[in-house]
Order: structure tokens, then sequence, then C-alpha cells
């Protein structure tokens, strides 16, 4: 039985929009068409029960969210309504009849006196458009007021916890969508809550049409005495109006506790339960009030006895469970502080570990942090450089905090990589930073700078400037951009500084779905994951992207096994990203231009290669070593005038041993070796660097 019902509910669920458009089209179909009294009945019946659950929906609902479709659902009861309402009025007056529904609520709430039951009538008009309406009309629209009002800062602080790392991005990005739900249905709330006060004016208006309307027609047409239309049409008209307005009634209230309740963990009736019934005190005076009520002579006694007594009955029991609460926390302490091996003062002191990456900022460039001002779009812009970082190297970089900093320049910005500053800049918030692609030289006035990321020389120049530098050919770019380039260009320099065990652990799970097998085999059998990590921090540190994990896991399950050298393991990794690796540094011809090392040169760096902890190294001379570095600068200058891109390619032996040699002074020249090389791949020799005088 339960499968079934599951079935079923999944076969609705699918199709969920077909029935709603039947529905939609049904309710216009009995607005048109004539309905049979026995149809009429099975319809008021099916109102009924959508209001009732409708009404028992919002008493369970944790969150206005959990019922966002509440606004829409309720202009199509509207709807129903005022059809069941037309189709009744055509039975009344046509027939002077309209179903045993109508009759029932007549016959139920009248009595024996259709004019009870007019007074109860209008009643609960009253009622619904004084009181519950309008209330919770006035309540969504300060709530939609609110809610868009507080929507910017609210927008701020989940950025903010984003880039401190205390959600991640799914989390901010499901929060910035309840934000926006949450305007559009106090929104929605706002309108639709005309449609109850339109309904219950249109059910006022049809009730005294179909009181009027019938009376004349059976008096005037058919001859019924003028008393018993009255009788007639008085207790239809009644019934009629009590069967529409009710279940309007009951969809108010809901609408009501939907919009004046706000989210919380628990279900509205625990909420009241747990704050309604919390203090004792409060109970036990209002049994004392009650008692003394009790004793007035014009009172009845026995009600309010009984009440002051379920008071008095309720308070106490709160009263002793508050009292065995307090004495289990005051033993708890007691046994706390009598505990030798943990002293009170260590419960209140929490370790301060540092952020893995941050930005201090002067109070000058607070604004540019301000979402809320123009140009406030850093946070937005960090998030997007983190992206970035993650599809060029292969990794996510950990959330970036950002503080101010009242000891730096108003106008002055730090990157600091675990508490340590590794970059630094200057830029000005109402200012435009100007670059020369050519010689260098201005035609525009501004403050001299040099550009933080590449050490061009650059101006910052009023906005005003901005056209006429434009003019001039110059590029031209914001404060913000200058600090997030800067920033995503120092965080590729430090990639891997930024890859720990943690973010490996992470990335293996993200790929061990495709990848199950080879992780299996190669983790811990073969390597440890401190193993696998030195090796990606290897492929970073040379500006490998690790962005096909696949193949790095692969070529260490390959050898892994064979060696435990990180150094050897990487230029394995390497041989199998060649494609990936000389891609990156072809020329714009297609080519790869090339500085090589002579054979007696190379012969030289090998027999003086030596292993360390940090890498080879070849234990060369300091002369020799300043004199080859030299060389290979003065190469690849030469080397440049040719081509765009110019690498230095050696033999596999000594790659990794040169690259450590000259890491210092050229940390961005890549160095290749042959066996890298496809054999499809075009090489051009630019320059050579021969051993001469070494």
């Amino acid at each position: 039985m339960e499968a079934l019902t599951q079935r079923l509910g999944g076969r609705l669920g699918r199709h969920m929009d077909v029935l709603l458009a039947f529905a939609v089209v049904g309710i216009i179909s009995i607005i048109l068409l004539p309905v049979p009294p026995g149809v009429l009945d099975f319809l008021l019946v099916i109102n009924i029960s959508l209001s009732v659950t409708v009404l028992l929906l919002t008493l369970f609902t944790k969150d206005v969210l959990e019922f966002s479709a509440f606004p829409t659902l309720l202009l199509l009861l509207t709807l129903f309504r005022l059809g069941l309402n037309l189709s009744s009025t055509k039975l009344i007056l046509g027939q002077g009849d309209a179903g045993q529904v109508i009759q029932a609520f007549a016959g139920f709430v009248t009595g024996d006196s259709y004019i009870v039951g007019a007074v109860v009538f209008v009643i609960i008009i009253i009622i619904q458009l004084v009181v519950i309406t309008s209330g919770a009309t006035r309540v969504a629209e300060v709530g939609a007021r609110f809610t868009l009002d507080a929507m910017p800062g609210n927008q701020m602080a989940i950025d903010a916890d984003l880039n401190a790392g205390m959600i991640q991005e799914e989390e901010a990005r499901k929060r910035r969508l309840n934000l926006q739900r949450e305007a559009d249905f106090y929104g929605a709330m706002d309108g639709s809550s005309k449609f109850v006060k339109g309904d219950a004016m249109a059910g006022i208006i049809i009730t005294l049409i179909n009181l009027v309307g019938g009376v004349a027609i059976f008096v005037g047409q058919k001859g019924l005495p003028f008393g018993e239309a009255i009788d007639r049409f008085g207790r239809l008209t009644i019934g009629d109006g009590l069967v529409s307005q009710v279940p309007a009634v009951l969809v108010s209230v809901a609408a009501g506790i939907l919009v004046t309740r706000s989210a919380s963990i628990d279900g509205l009736g625990d909420d009241l339960g747990r704050q309604l019934f919390s203090k004792s005190k409060v109970l036990l005076v209002a049994a004392a009030v009650l008692f003394a009520f009790g004793l007035v002579p014009a009172f009845p006694t026995l009600p309010f006895f009984i009440m002051a007594g379920l008071s008095a009955l309720t308070g106490w029991q709160l009263m002793k469970s508050d009292d065995g609460t307090a004495a289990a926390l005051a033993s708890e302490a007691a046994a706390a502080s009598q505990t030798p091996s943990q002293p009170a003062m260590d419960t209140q002191v929490t370790a301060k570990q540092k952020d893995l990456l941050a930005i201090e900022i002067g109070y000058g460039l607070l604004p540019l942090v301000d979402t809320t001002t123009e140009g406030g779009d850093l946070l937005e812009r960090i998030l997007m450089v983190r992206r970035q970082c993650a599809a060029e190297m292969g990794f996510v970089v950990a959330p970036i905090r950002i503080r101010d900093n009242l000891m730096l320049h108003s106008s002055a910005y730090q990157i600091l990589l675990r508490g340590s500053v590794i970059a630094e800049g200057e830029i000005y918030p109402n200012r435009f930073m100007v670059m020369d692609p050519g010689n260098g030289t201005f035609m525009v006035d501004g403050i001299e700078t040099v550009e933080p990321t590449f050490g061009i020389k650059a101006l910052w120049i009023e906005a005003s400037e901005k056209t006429s530098a434009e003019l001039h050919g110059y590029t031209v770019v914001d404060p913000t951009t200058v600090m997030v380039t800067h920033l995503k260009e120092t965080v590729m320099t430090h990639a891997d500084e930024l890859i720990g065990r943690q973010e490996v652990q992470k990335l293996l799970e993200e790929v061990r779905e495709q990848y199950s097998v080879v992780i299996d085999e190669l983790i811990p059998a073969v390597m440890t994951l401190g193993e696998v990590q030195k090796v990606l921090q290897s492929l970073l540190r040379e500006g490998v992207a690790i962005n096909d994990l696949g193949t790095v896991l692969e070529t260490l399950a390959d050898y892994g096994s064979m060696t435990k050298d990180t150094e050897v393991l990487t230029e394995y990794v390497r041989h199998g990203q060649s494609r990936a690796i000389v891609g990156k540094w072809l020329a714009s011809d297609g080519k790869l231009h090339v500085i090589t090392l002579s054979q007696r040169l190379e012969d030289l760096i090998h027999s003086h290669i030596q292993k360390s902890l940090q890498g080879s190294f070849p234990a060369l001379a300091p002369e020799v070593s300043n004199q080859l570095i030299g060389d290979l600068q003065a190469q690849l200058e030469l080397g440049s005038l040719s081509a765009d891109q110019v690498v230095i390619l050696t033999s596999p032996r000594i790659r990794a041993a040169l690259k450590n040699l000259i890491s210092g002074s050229l940390p961005k020249v890549p160095v290749l070796s042959l066996g890298e090389i496809h054999h499809r791949v075009e090489l051009v020799a630019v320059g050579m660097v021969d051993q001469h005088d070494y």
C-alpha cells in the first residue's frame, strides 16, 4: 500500500502542471456552464477541504519560503469561490434550490430565524474585512518594504561570510536566492491580499442579488406568496453566503498566520508552547488573579476556580523543572571547579589561527567593499578571481578574508599569506590608473606610480581626465581592477603554498567517482597523501595546472612503487602532461622558440648536481652561477625580439636542477626538457649558451 501511494504521488508530482491547467480551465467552465445541484455540493465540499488544508499547512510551516506558492494559491481559491458563488446564484434564481450543502448551512446556522443567520453572515464579513484581511495586508506591505530595504545589507553579510570562509559558495548562492524569494513572497502577498478583500465585497453583492432577485422572480413570475418567498430565499441566501465566506475566512486566517510569523527552527505550535508557558512566575500570578475574580459575587465561581487551578498546577510544574535544571547546572559547575587538571580559565581560551589568505586595506579603501556605493564590487571581484584561479590551476583557493588596518596608509593594501605580507600596493579609489603600452611617456597629468603586478610605469589620473587618456591610446583601468589583478597574479605565484593535505583530500574526493580504482591503488599502498601533495606543489610551483588530476594519479601509480623521490616523480608527471605544458609556451606563430645549452655546459651542470631537502641544485662556484644566469638573461632578451614566447630547453637530466638554480633571478622563465617535446612540435632555436670561461 505504501509503495502504491509513493508511486501515485510521484506520478501526480510529474504531471502537476497539467493537472493545474485542467483545474484552472475547470474553474472558468463552472462560471460559464450550468452546474447541477449534486455537482455543486461536491465542488463546495472540495472548496471547504482545500481551505482547511491551507490553514493547517500554515500552522505547520516553519518558514514562509516553505509555502512560497501561497499568493498564487490564494488567487486560484478566490477565483474558485467566485465561480461557485455564480453557479449557486444561477440555481437559486432559476430553481429556488442550491443543493444539500447550502441547505444544511442555512438550517444549522439560522435555525428558526434567517435574521440570526443574516447577523452572523454580516459579522463574519466584518471580521474578515476589518480585522483579518486588513491586518494581513498591512503586515505584508511592511514586510515587503523592510525585506527590500534590508536586502543590500543581507547580501553584504552573505559576501562577508563567504570571504571569511564561514560558508561555502553553494550556501551563499542558496542564501541569496532565499533573500530574493522572500522579497518576492511579501510583495506578492501585499497584492494578493486585495483578492480576499474583493472576494468579500463580491460576496455581499451576490448575497443581496440572491435575496432581492429570488423574491422578485418567484413572487412576480411564479406567484409564490411574499412571506414564503422571503423565508425561502432568506435561508438560501444566508446559506450560500456562509458556504462561501467560511472557507474565505479560513484562507484569510491562513494568510495572516503566514505573514505575521517569523522563521524559526520549530513549528508555530512548538514556538507558542515554549514561549507562552515558559515563565512559572507568570502562571502563578495569573492563577492568583483568576482566583480573585472567582471570589467576586457577580462572576461565575466554578469556571474561574478551574482556570486558576490549571494555571497554578502548570506554574508549579514549571517551577520544579526550573529548580531541577538550576541544580544540575550548579552541580556541573561545582564539579568543574573541583577538577584539578582543568583550571576554570582554560574553558575561555581558544586558539587564534591565522588566515591562509587575507587582504588588509587602509580606511580610505573601505568604499570598495561597501556594495551600496558605486564601485563597491571588491567582494564580487575577489570571488571572480577565485573562480578564475580554480579554472586555471585546477583547485579551489581558500576564501580570502578582507579586513581594515588602521596602521596602513589610507590608500594602501597588503596581501597576506598565513599572516605574512607577500605583496602590497597603493590605489586611489576616486582615480584611474593609466599605463602606456608604448615608450612610457604620458600626455596627461597625474600622480606617478608603478603598476604593482607587472612593474610598468603608470599614472593615477582624475576621473575627468579618463576620456582624454583613452583618446591618447593609453590603457585606463579602475582601482579595483588594479587590486584584483595584483591579487590574482600573487595567488598564481604562490599557488604551491595554498594547496595542503586538506585541499588534496578534497580534490581526491571530487574525482573519486571517476578515478576510484587508481586512487584506491595509489593511496596509501603506493604513496601517502603527503607525498602526492608534494608532487602537486612541485607542479604548481612551475605554473603547471593540476586540472588533469586523472593523468597525474595514473602516472604516480605507475612509478610510485619504483621511487619515492618527489622530484623524479614530478618529472614523470610532467612527461605525462607534456602536450599541455608545451602548448602553453608556443609562440603566436605556433612554434616553440628555445634557448639551449651546449653539451659541455650541460655536462658541467650535471657533474655538480647535489640533492637537498629543497630539491636538486648544481653546486657551482658563485661566479660561475652568476655568469650562467647573466648569459641566459641576455639570450632571453635577444630571443624576445623575434618571438613573444621564449623558453629554455635542456636535457631531462638537468632540467629540475637548472630551474631551481635560476628560480631566484628568473622565476617566470620556463625550463622544459627534450623529453617533454612532442614530435609534432616545431622547434626554433633563437640562442645558445656555451661553456667558454666556466
